[in-house]
Parts: structure tokens; C-alpha cells; sequence
């Protein structure tokens, strides 16, 4: 066995460790606000050492001054080296970003109890950034032990995790802990700016919009002959359901999310289509490769989504909305009644790091801002989407979020080792109240 191999812990171990670690992590209640475990320095933990959770961290390091990067954990040993060297030479460049990185050997955890690990380290703050799946639970965990959080979108895969999501949010709430998600328009002075005229009437009542994510591939993992079935399968994460929600929520959540954000609204219907043209080797696992959904809110305006991952294809990564009185892309210009174009500052805000300075910032003032339920909703909406096309059927808002679907493969008694690829959606077959090898 490869020292870089993924330890074989059963997922029955992984999620009773999980409750044992949270109920003895509680958070004091006096701490919350700018002066934090009597130090005014926020310790920073990342769970999820890919390309996205060593980005993140030095996005954090960069975007907010008195943190420091403190501990480090990941399913597999190579994923945490790597991060470790990427970030090592991220600080070779930048002094001030080196002086940040206080992460020393004892600190860096590696196996399915990593994350929890990392949460009882020490920190203050953790950088969620493990593959969506794993979201529900590593959000509960940190919200139990009182840690204040950056997680990446999207929040989460299926219903039952989007309802776990919801339950934490009220959590977070009740203890004044600050949750910030990487939906960076969001903290992005164009789309921000252009959405406030959008909704002060700048183009009249939203009526129709469309929004897309249509590009080409994405990386995938060819499977090894040492790795067990779950070991490729997370590896290889973005082509299974139960990890990344298909690309519709791994991705697409993005320009969803711009969607809910202009109409101030989750929708309550979605009619879809989709399939996989392209990526249909075994490689690429059971999701789609494009999608096509017609989402219906309750004022009546409809959206039109559309994203596509298949080479060769035009590119399209954006939005626009029309409304009674002009038009708008939700980030740079309306046209219309009222014309106007954003202003380009010289030196433009990168969103990336925008949004940990912001969570910092909130953090600092003792009144942290909660995102939680916000990408949720729009993570659902990505779900509605998904599930339209899979099944052949219009799908709801409630009944989406109260179906009986559960994509995590089972608690087992066993290895977590032997995992069947789930089969490729097939509408007209393919249940909403499903669960994971269905």
C-alpha cells in the first residue's frame, strides 16, 4: 500500500468520531467578537487540501491581516504535501504572507477523522473546501464545536443534506458564528452595485433572465490499480453525485445564485432536460455533461439556466435579465429607460479574496454575517435543476426539499473500500426519492 493511499477507515467510524469530537468542542459564549481565546490573532484551519482549499488559504492569507494559518487537513497524505509545497512557495514570494503560515508538522492531519482533527486544533476559523458531499457534515461539526467558517460551495448534494445545512444554519445563528460560502460575486463591488439599481427599479420588474456556465472540460483521474473503488471515486470526485451533486451544483450554483439574488427569491418550479453526449467513458463516473432548466418563481418571472461542460463548445459563463423597463447583465451595465455602466475602478477587487476580508472583517466587529441559508437555497435551486432533467419530471420547491433523498452511500459495518458506481440517470425511470445507487 502506497503511503499516499487513503487510510481505510469504515464510514461508521468516520461519523461516530464526528459527534463524539463536536459534543466536547462547545464554544464559549463570551468569545465571539474581535478579541478571540484571549488573542486578537484568528487561527485559521483549512479541511480539504485540493487546488480549491490551498487556493482559499492563501486567498485568507492574503484578504485579512491578524490571521494565521495554523493547521491543515485532508483525506490523503500527497493531496496535503502538495498544499503544503503550493503554499510554501506562495510565502517565498511574499513576506508578508509567510510571517502568516504558523502550520508546523503536528498541525497537519491526514485520513476521515482529519477534519475534526482540525477543528479541535485550536483554531478559530476553518476553510471548508473538501468535496461537497462531505459539506452537511463538516458544517455541523464546526458549527457544533463553535468555530466561526469559510466554506466553499456548493453546501451540499441532495435533500437530506440541504435540510442538515438548513438545521445548522439556525445553530450558527443562535451562537453568533459568522459563515461565510464561495460565492465571491456576492462581495464583488460590479454585480453588487449593479443588483442594488437592478432591485431599486433600475430596469423595471424582472420578468425573464438567463444565465449560464457553458465551457469546455474539466480534469479527471484516471483510476490506479492500488486505489479502492471510494479511493478513485474521491479522487475523481466532480463525476459522482454523491460527492460533487453533479456539475449542474458543483458549478452552475455561481450564475443560480446571481438568479435568486436579482429576484430576491428561490423558485418554485423547474421543468429540465440533460444528458451526457461527450464524457460517457467510465472515467467521467454517472453525471451529465450539459443541462438545460426553465425555473418558474412566485412573481411569475422565469429564468432561464443553461451550462454545459464539453470540449470543443462555445464558452458562456454569465447572466442577463430583462425586466419592463430595460435589460441588465447584473454586473456592469443596464440599458433602457435608465442607462448606466459600471465604472471600472483602476485597481479592480479580486472576489476571491474579497470575501475573506469581509468574513474577517464581520468576525472583528463581534457581529459576524451568516451566508449559510442564502446558498442553501441557492444550492437547491441547482438540486430542482438537476433532479427536472434526471427524472423527466417539474419539480417543486418543497417537494425537492422535503424528498426522501439521501445520496451518501450507507453507514456500513464494513471497509469503506468496495462502492458501486451509481447508474446514469435516465428520465421517465429515475426517482426524485431515491438513494445513493439508484
Amino acid at each position: 500500500m502506497s503511503d499516499t493511499k487513503i487510510p481505510p477507515v469504515s464510514r461508521r467510524t468516520f461519523l461516530n468520531t464526528t459527534a463524539a469530537a463536536a459534543a466536547a468542542m462547545a464554544w464559549p459564549g463570551s468569545a465571539h467578537g474581535f478579541h478571540i481565546w484571549g488573542s486578537d490573532v484568528i487561527r485559521v484551519g483549512v479541511i480539504g487540501c485540493g487546488g480549491r482549499g490551498t487556493g482559499a488559504a492563501g486567498d485568507c492569507l492574503r484578504g485579512a491581516e491578524g490571521v494565521e494559518l495554523v493547521a491543515l487537513g485532508d483525506l490523503a497524505p500527497d493531496r496535503l504535501s502538495e498544499c503544503r509545497a503550493q503554499l510554501a512557495k506562495l510565502g517565498a514570494s511574499n513576506a508578508g504572507i509567510a510571517a502568516k503560515m504558523k502550520v508546523t508538522d503536528d498541525k497537519c492531519f491526514t485520513g476521515f477523522d482529519a477534519y475534526q482533527k482540525v477543528i479541535n486544533s485550536g483554531v478559530d476559523l476553518v476553510i471548508l473546501a473538501s468535496p461537497p458531499g462531505y459539506r452537511p457534515t463538516h458544517l455541523a461539526a464546526a458549527v457544533e464545536a463553535g468555530k466561526h467558517v469559510f466554506s466553499e460551495k456548493p453546501v451540499a448534494v441532495d435533500a437530506a443534506g440541504i435540510r442538515s445545512v438548513l438545521a445548522t444554519y439556525e445553530k450558527a445563528r443562535a451562537k453568533n458564528l459568522g459563515i461565510g460560502v464561495g460565492t465571491q460575486r456576492r462581495h464583488q463591488a460590479d454585480y453588487i452595485e449593479t443588483i442594488e439599481r437592478i432591485q431599486g427599479g433600475a430596469i423595471g420588474q424582472v420578468m425573464s433572465g438567463q444565465v449560464f456556465w457553458n465551457q469546455g472540460g474539466l480534469w479527471s483521474r484516471d483510476r490506479k490499480s492500488e486505489w479502492t473503488d471510494a479511493e478513485w471515486q474521491i479522487r475523481n470526485w466532480l463525476y459522482f453525485a454523491w460527492l460533487s451533486g453533479d456539475h449542474i451544483v458543483e458549478q452552475h450554483v455561481h450564475n443560480l445564485d446571481v438568479a435568486n439574488w436579482v429576484l430576491g427569491a428561490h423558485p418554485v418550479k423547474a421543468t429540465g432536460v440533460g444528458g451526457r453526449q461527450f464524457r460517457t467513458d467510465p472515467k467521467f463516473g454517472h453525471i451529465y455533461d450539459h443541462f438545460a432548466v426553465d425555473y418558474e418563481y412566485a412573481s411569475g418571472a422565469r429564468i432561464m439556466s443553461m451550462c454545459r461542460q464539453i470540449p470543443g463548445s462555445a464558452n458562456r459563463v454569465g447572466e442577463w435579465f430583462v425586466g419592463t423597463k430595460g435589460m441588465s447583465d447584473a454586473s456592469s451595465k443596464i440599458v433602457g429607460d435608465t442607462p448606466w455602466t459600471y465604472k471600472v475602478p483602476e485597481r479592480r477587487p479580486n472576489g476571491y479574496v474579497q470575501e475573506h476580508t469581509d468574513l474577517v472583517a464581520s468576525i472583528r466587529t463581534g457581529r459576524p454575517y451568516n451566508e449559510l441559508k442564502q446558498v442553501a437555497e441557492s444550492t437547491l435551486t441547482a438540486i430542482m435543476g438537476r433532479e427536472a432533467a434526471y427524472t423527466g419530471q417539474e419539480m417543486t420547491w418543497e417537494g425537492v426539499l422535503n424528498a426522501k433523498q439521501d445520496l451518501t452511500p450507507p453507514v456500513g459495518a464494513t471497509d469503506y473500500g468496495s462502492l458501486t458506481v451509481p447508474p446514469v440517470p435516465m428520465p421517465g425511470k429515475t426517482k426524485l426519492e431515491r438513494m445513493w445507487n439508484e
